[in-house]
């Protein structure tokens, strides 16, 4: 039975300076705890490979990764000013991709569309 998959994924990349990881590092905690209050939030995890981080998130639809990202506001900006992001990835349906377009061209993402279909349920 076809099951669509309507999970969208913010899929985000830093680069951190040796000497500012364990600071990177320090703000995780923040996030996670930001991220219990987002009803739209399916799961959020960072992950590391030496001084590159990268954060395993996933949203029930664009409106709760905008409302994410509002959320998030002020430990991101002290992760900018310790890393830098160096690749944004966003993984939806397109009708979703579309909502998100305006309000991220600034961040110059990726956008990868979901295919109908190929998703094992």
């Amino acid at each position: 039975m076809f099951q669509p998959d309507t999970c969208c994924t913010l899929v985000p990349y830093f680069e951190v300076p040796e000497a500012n990881l364990a600071a990177f590092k320090a703000l995780g905690p923040q996030f996670v705890e930001k991220t219990r209050q987002e009803a739209g939030c399916l799961h959020y995890a960072f992950s590391f490979n030496g001084t590159t981080a990268h954060c395993r998130e996933g949203y029930v639809n664009a409106e709760a990764i905008l409302a994410h990202l509002d959320n998030v506001a002020e430990p991101l900006g002290q992760a900018l000013q310790l890393a830098k992001l160096t690749r944004l990835e966003i993984h939806a349906p397109a009708a979703e991709i579309e909502k998100l377009k305006a309000p991220l061209a600034a961040l110059q993402p990726q956008y990868f569309v979901l295919e109908p279909g190929l998703r094992r349920a």
